[in-house]
């Protein structure tokens, strides 16, 4: 068996290589998994290739296989799809989803590794982890039966979120982006797109996740009496200004963080962190989800493309890595 393998790390803030690494033998209760793909989850991971982390936030940040430490050199990346090559007999062959940064083979134990299920193509199980963080949100959010909903910013995580709000009878979902080519991602998932100056308002809940100030302040502006804007953005080592005169104490208007980080208070008595990826992996059986999918490269073009992702210039949801069959 082949015990060499490629990882992508960032070696110093804007700048990317690919460096060969030999991989451990494995033990005990571990698996060998050869990626197919893996998805670069633009906002976070843009943040962390700009060295935009900040250093309170080191700690918190760190993916569960990252190598290396912020801002660089780190080997950093989540979202990870494979087959087990070596293993327990009932994973051997299998193909699952790891939080594992991008890397063309490597040895976890077998408890940090998913199974994909059979009516889930592995290039869409690449989104697991963000479908996880929309899991998350809206255990954290709780909407209700013939809500109006808003979900401020179209990247990633946002569109997840819409795509799941789209299964809830009588909500009125709305997807909110500066772009207008995001209509047509929108019509995909199955609800409604509106630039910011023509959303819908006296929303009972506000879903933001644009990662900007202004979409921020437009969420609020979105709620009715009493509303909620559930905060999913990261800002990174950026300070964001609040409009919290005029209006907003006498609405009585609530902003709410939430982070996937730790399991939802609503579920963690009841579900593990195993049982949220389980379920956003069953959820992915979807085809709507798809168009979350922008753009795919190969692994070797990563050191270029991750640059062009970071800057905006390709303007990828999720961008898809594609692992050939040498190591």
């Amino acid at each position: 068996m082949n015990r060499s393998a490629r990882a992508f790390w960032l070696t110093s803030p804007g700048h990317g290589e690919i460096r060969r690494t030999d991989l451990p033998e494995p033990g005990p209760g571990e698996v060998v998994v050869r990626a197919l793909y893996s998805g670069v989850s633009r906002g976070t991971e843009s943040l962390v290739f700009r060295g935009q982390v900040p250093e309170s936030q080191y700690e918190a940040m760190r993916a569960p296989f990252q190598e290396g430490d912020f801002p660089g050199p780190v080997k950093y990346g989540y979202l990870s799809v494979g087959v087990v090559e070596e293993g327990p007999q009932e994973l051997t062959g299998r193909t699952v989803f790891c939080l594992h940064p991008h890397q063309s083979r490597y040895v976890v134990p077998a408890s940090a590794v998913t199974r994909v299920p059979e009516n889930v193509p592995a290039g869409r199980a690449v989104l697991a982890g963000t479908v996880e963080t929309a899991v998350n949100a809206l255990w954290d959010a709780a909407p209700l039966v013939g809500d109006r909903i808003a979900v401020a910013g179209g990247g990633m995580v946002g569109c997840s979120v819409a795509a799941l709000l789209a299964r809830f009878p009588g909500v009125r979902v709305q997807l909110v982006d500066a772009d207008p080519a995001r209509a047509e991602v929108a019509e995909a998932l199955g609800v409604g797109f509106a630039l910011p100056a023509d959303a819908l308002g006296d929303c009972d809940l506000v879903v933001h996740a644009s990662a900007t100030e202004q979409g921020l302040a437009r969420a609020l502006e979105l709620l009715t009496p009493e509303g909620t804007v559930l905060e999913l953005s990261w800002y990174g080592d950026r300070r964001v200004a609040l409009p919290l005169g005029e209006a907003f104490h006498s609405r009585r208007l609530v902003i709410r963080g939430s982070q996937v980080g730790t399991v939802s208070p609503a579920r963690r008595s009841s579900r593990t962190y195993a049982d949220r990826l389980a379920l956003a992996l069953d959820l992915l059986a979807d085809p709507a989800l798809d168009a979350l999918v922008t753009g795919e490269s190969a692994f070797e073009e990563l050191p270029e493309v991750m640059p062009r992702l970071a800057s905006g210039e390709i303007p990828a949801l999720c961008h898809r890595v594609r692992y050939g069959d040498r190591s």
